[in-house]
C-alpha cells in the first residue's frame, strides 16, 4: 500500500496519511486560521502554494461554495492534523477529493511549522510512494516540472478579458479595478460602495484604464513575487497624480514599486487571519487576516509617503498614504474572508477622503 509523503526540495520528508487527490507540487507555507479553508483554497493567492494548517482540525463546518473566493481552488495541496471525516459530515474533504487537490493528514504539523519558521518557504511535493527513496525521486520530477511556470503568478490569476459589474450603490463612485488575481469579497465591498466596477486584466495599459473617466483605481491582491510582475508597475506609475489609488496587499507592492521602492521576501511569510496591526489612519490597533510573502523595505520609499500602519508582530511595512496624491496602500486583507472584520473601515475612509 502507497504511503503520504510531503518531500522538500531541502532534503526533509514528512509521513502522514493520504486522504484524497493526486501527487503535486508546490510552494510549502502554513497558515494559522482556525476557519476559513474554503476562503483560503479559492484565494487566487495561494496559486501554487501546499498549505500546512497549524489549527489541528479542519473541515468540521462543511462546505458551502458561497463563501468562494474565486470560481476555482487554486492551492497544489492541503495539510492538517485531522479532516472531518465521517458520516455527520466530509463534504470538505470530498471538494479536495473532486478537484484532486492531494489532502495529507497525521503529519507532524508542529514539527513542519518549525521548520518553516526556521528555515522559510520552501518547494515541496505531496507524494504517494511506497517508500522515502521512491518520494524523493517523484518529489524531485514534480518540482522541477513546477519551477517552469511563468513566474508572473499575476497574469497567469488575473482575467483576461475586461468585466463590467454594476454597483449596488447607484449614487457611488466609478471604479476601475486591475485584477492581479482578485479575491470575490474586495469585488463585493467595492459594490456597497460603488456604482459601476470596470475590471481589468493585470496587464492592461494606463491609457485603456484612464479611457474609461473612473473616479478612482483599485490594485488587488495576488500571488507570486511583485518583482516579476509585467506591464502593471509602469501602468500604475502613469497614472498616480492623476486618479486615486487604493492597492491591497499584491496591489500594495506593485504600487510600492511604481513609486520606486523596493520589496523582498519574508522569511516565511504572514499568513493567517490573527495577525495585529497598528493603524495610524483610523488611529485604532486590530486584528487583520493576512497573505503574503514579500513586503515592502521602508527606507526605499519616497520621502513624501508615509507608514500609517505597521504590523505589531515583526515590525514591517502594513500599510502606506499620500494625502496629495491620492494613493493608500495596505499590505493585509481589510475585505477580510476569513475574518476578522476590524480592517473594514478602510474602504470608507479612502472613499470619503480622496473623492
Amino acid at each position: 500500500m502507497s504511503k503520504a509523503f510531503l518531500v522538500l526540495e531541502t532534503g526533509e520528508v514528512y509521513s502522514g496519511k493520504w486522504n484524497c487527490g493526486i501527487d503535486r507540487a508546490g510552494e510549502v507555507v502554513f497558515n494559522t486560521s482556525h476557519s476559513g479553508y474554503e476562503e483560503i483554497a479559492t484565494d487566487p493567492s495561494y496559486f501554487s502554494q501546499i498549505v500546512v494548517m497549524t489549527a489541528p482540525m479542519q473541515g468540521n463546518y462543511g462546505a458551502d461554495e458561497s463563501c468562494w473566493e474565486s470560481n476555482r481552488l487554486w492551492i497544489e495541496g492541503f495539510v492538517a492534523l485531522q479532516i472531518q471525516d465521517s458520516a455527520r459530515d466530509r463534504a470538505w474533504l470530498k471538494r479536495l477529493s473532486d478537484h484532486q487537490i492531494p489532502m495529507v493528514t497525521e503529519l507532524d504539523t508542529r514539527d513542519l511549522v518549525l521548520r518553516l519558521r526556521s528555515g522559510g518557504t520552501p518547494w515541496g511535493a505531496l507524494v504517494q510512494a511506497q517508500d522515502v527513496v521512491q518520494a524523493q525521486k517523484k518529489a524531485t520530477g514534480l518540482i522541477a516540472e513546477k519551477k517552469k511556470l511563468d513566474k508572473d503568478w499575476v497574469y497567469l490569476t488575473s482575467r483576461k478579458q475586461k468585466e463590467v459589474r454594476r454597483g449596488n450603490f447607484l449614487g457611488g463612485p466609478r471604479v476601475a479595478v486591475l485584477d492581479f488575481g482578485a479575491k470575490e469579497n474586495i469585488l463585493r465591498e467595492l459594490q456597497r460602495f460603488c456604482s459601476e466596477l470596470i475590471i481589468y486584466p493585470s496587464r492592461a495599459g494606463s491609457s485603456e484604464v484612464l479611457s474609461g473617466n473612473p473616479d478612482f483605481v483599485m490594485l488587488t491582491n495576488g500571488p507570486g513575487d511583485p518583482a516579476d510582475v509585467q506591464v502593471a508597475p509602469e501602468t500604475i506609475r502613469e497614472m498616480i497624480g492623476k486618479k486615486p489609488i487604493f492597492g491591497i496587499c499584491m496591489g500594495h507592492q506593485i504600487l510600492s514599486l511604481a513609486l520606486g521602492a523596493k520589496t523582498y521576501k519574508l522569511k516565511f511569510g504572514h499568513r493567517g487571519a490573527n495577525h495585529p496591526i497598528k493603524d495610524d489612519l483610523l488611529g485604532q490597533i486590530y486584528v487583520t487576516s493576512q497573505n503574503h510573502g514579500y513586503a515592502v523595505d521602508p527606507k526605499t520609499l519616497p520621502k513624501d509617503v508615509h507608514v500609517t500602519q505597521t504590523n505589531l508582530n515583526d515590525g514591517t511595512v502594513a500599510g502606506f498614504y499620500n494625502e496629495s496624491q491620492r494613493y493608500l496602500g495596505i499590505q493585509y486583507h481589510p475585505e477580510a474572508c476569513p475574518g476578522p472584520h476590524e480592517a473594514l473601515n478602510l474602504f470608507k475612509f479612502f472613499i470619503e477622503k480622496v473623492l
